[in-house]
């Protein structure tokens, strides 16, 4: 894209594939950056902000404008604004340490007041005592009452917050009283923990409202509403795929996840009375490919190739689902089959990481609990073969439509990251700027994001929640992608702007503090993403200044 004509060649979604030779690419081998985990590498001004800053001007272009005029892409009554305002709300530390020392104090002066009652109670006359008793009693009361009323003025500021682990003090036994180091140390604590996202634990694979199992909430009215109309239009003897996708756009329930992203990506007709039998013959098929080719992993010319993919299977995550040595296999046999079946790419590295996501959600079909904790060698041999011969060809129909980012020299990858970068410095001037100035080139943090599509930056449940929207996106993950990749670097803008050397960005890029996010974060990141694309899709003159 060195050239206007090379940009409105890729602006037309030429699609054009290159032949070439494997060519292996080293990315990044760990998953997503925690800070909980890597607080040391987190800078004082690398806070990630909260979702929303209640009173802060807004500026024309935000998703809630946006969305109240256009209603082709999501759900008009979609409740995600409000539970970004109700995640937005901050706890002002300063007023809760001072109410919960105020407490704490009140108790130890009462306690104290006890003990000097009790010495007193010895060596004094039975009148005096009765009288100091007497007085005792009314002071007791007095203290309660503050007590109880600072405890409920500190019980209100809570309750209007997210869940979070503080708990009161409630006796004087519990409430250790430190030197003031110890005090501004645990203060500094605080106000790191404050400074994460504020949501209650999440399931690595799919937030808990999408659970249908004990111990979790019931789906939210909106969400059964949501779910009925899935199942209404999945029940029809023809499914109306150009519906399906509109539904699909802002997510699909877990229940119906798996048959939905088999409609979605062509692995399976349309017509209900056609399924069984596709269903059949392709599963045949890709086992045909295991009897006739993966015997040939050890031969001299795919060694290799089987080599680097024994190599690279462990270094994905989730790592307690990928190092089961069922998973490690069933991975194995579905990437060394597309390499050799696919000689003008062969296996590139990042190819391993787009098997997950459909294996974790085929294998959801057959199980209630969540897959990081469930042992998959115990579901039934023809379970697991049907989940991995599903997972081989729709990650195959995936690759299809991106294959030019992995054949020679990776040239789609090249073409995205350029382009990337004419649209960054197009809607946000000063972060392109801000990056030039220190040298940053996109290429340098960006081709992880092409390569892998977000999969290293993101934890797996919100991966998931992407491609929901990706299957229903037209070209969602060849073309549309690009403007996610925008939005999701924007939207570090804050942090990327405090940096002042090369090795902070880099290691900002790299190691983005998404670890917390859900699905309203992924719900915003999208539609800011579908705001530039209506914006910029198939007009390359606005690039131009």
């Amino acid at each position: 894209m060195s050239s206007d004509g090379g940009k409105k060649q890729f602006w037309k979604r030429n699609t054009a594939k290159v032949p070439g030779s494997i060519q292996h690419v080293y990315g990044a081998q760990h998953p997503p950056f925690d800070p909980l985990l890597h607080a040391n590498l987190i800078k004082a001004g690398n806070k990630p902000p909260s979702t929303s800053t209640p009173g802060k001007p807004k500026k024309a272009t935000t998703f809630q404008e946006f969305e109240s005029i256009t209603s082709d892409a999501w759900d008009v009554g979609d409740d995600d604004d409000e539970l970004l305002a109700m995640a937005a709300q901050n706890l002002n530390i300063e007023v809760v340490m001072e109410t919960a020392n105020k407490v704490i104090e009140n108790h130890s002066k009462l306690q104290e007041r006890r003990q000097q009652q009790q010495l007193d109670e010895v060596f004094e006359p039975e009148e005096k005592e009765e009288e100091e008793g007497h007085e005792e009693d009314e002071n007791e009361q007095e203290e309660e009452e503050e007590a109880a009323e600072t405890t409920a003025e500190l019980s209100f500021s809570t309750e209007r917050l997210p869940h979070r682990d503080s708990r009161l003090v409630k006796s004087h036994s519990e409430a250790p009283i430190g030197s003031p180091k110890e005090m501004i140390g645990e203060r500094a604590a605080l106000q790191r923990q404050q400074s994460l996202p504020h949501r209650p634990v999440i399931p690595l694979v799919a937030r808990m409202a999408d659970q249908n199992t004990s111990g979790t909430p019931a789906m939210t009215e909106r969400e059964a509403s949501r779910l009925d109309k899935f199942r209404q239009l999945l029940a029809g003897p023809n499914t109306d795929l150009e519906e399906l996708r509109k539904l699909s756009w802002s997510g699909i329930p877990r229940q119906v996840r798996p048959i939905t992203w088999k409609l979605l990506s062509g692995y399976l007709p349309a017509n209900a009375e056609r399924r069984a039998s596709t269903l059949q013959r392709k599963r045949q098929e890709y086992f045909g490919f295991i009897e006739q080719y993966y015997d040939s992993r050890n031969d001299e010319h795919h060694q290799d190739t089987y080599r680097q993919i024994h190599i690279d299977i462990p270094r994905m995550s989730p790592e307690r689902l990928v190092l089961q040595p069922k998973v490690t296999e069933i991975f194995e046999r579905i990437l060394f089959i597309w390499a050799i079946r696919h000689p003008a790419s062969g296996y590139v590295q990042g190819i391993n990481d787009l098997v997950t996501p459909f294996f974790v959600v085929y294998v959801f079909e057959y199980i209630e609990e969540e897959v990081e904790n469930f042992d998959v060698s115990s579901l039934q041999e023809e379970v697991l073969r049907n989940i991995e011969a599903d997972s081989f060809w729709c990650m195959s129909r995936l690759l299809d439509g991106i294959q030019d980012n992995y054949t020679f020299a990776q040239p789609g990858i090249q073409r995205k990251v350029k382009a990337l970068e004419e649209l960054v410095s197009r809607i946000d001037e000063t972060v392109h700027r801000h990056m030039q100035h220190y040298e940053v080139e996109y290429l340098q943090f960006a081709f992880r994001w092409m390569n892998n599509l977000l999969m290293r930056e993101l934890p797996l449940r919100c991966t998931i929640r992407l491609w929901d929207t990706y299957q229903a996106e037209p070209e969602g993950f060849s073309h549309f992608h690009l403007y996610v990749c925008a939005a999701f670097l924007v939207r570090w803008r804050k942090e990327i702007l405090e940096e002042k050397d090369f090795q902070g960005l880099m290691i900002l890029l790299q190691n983005l503090p998404t670890m917390h996010w859900g699905n309203e974060e992924v719900s915003v990141l999208l539609a800011e993403a579908y705001r530039l694309k209506f914006a910029f899709a198939d007009a390359p003159n606005h690039y131009k200044r």
